[in-house]
């Protein structure tokens, strides 16, 4: 299996510039919700690390999921996952929501 590809919050906004209110792709926000309290993205989709295996069906194969997590790591793992549960469009956002505080939206917190 290809290693997944990852792109950083820039380039993510360059490629879905209205993600927010598009069906075209799924950003997927695996953190915890004591971490979505502190810090999210607008149009995020939430669903915890633990929580994806149950909720597969909840995620369309056919749309691009971009997986992102604090800084990248659990998101590989969730991406990896995915692949290897039959989605072919899956994207690691590179740096998480860290990457995304400093590249896109300063607004949001950084922890």
């Amino acid at each position: 299996m290809p290693g997944v590809p990852e792109l950083s919050p820039t380039e993510f906004v360059a490629r879905w510039p209205n993600y927010a209110s598009s069906s075209d792709v799924v950003l997927l926000d695996v953190r915890e919700h004591d971490e979505l309290a502190i810090a999210a993205v607008d149009g995020a989709r939430h669903i915890p690390m633990r929580e994806v295996p149950a909720r597969l069906d909840d995620l369309d194969p056919a749309k691009p999921l971009v997986v992102m997590c604090h800084s990248g790591g659990r998101s590989r793992r969730v991406a990896e996952f995915l692949q290897g549960n039959g989605y072919t469009n899956v994207f690691n956002l590179k740096g998480g929501i860290e990457a995304w505080s400093t590249q896109i939206d300063s607004r949001v917190p950084r922890y």
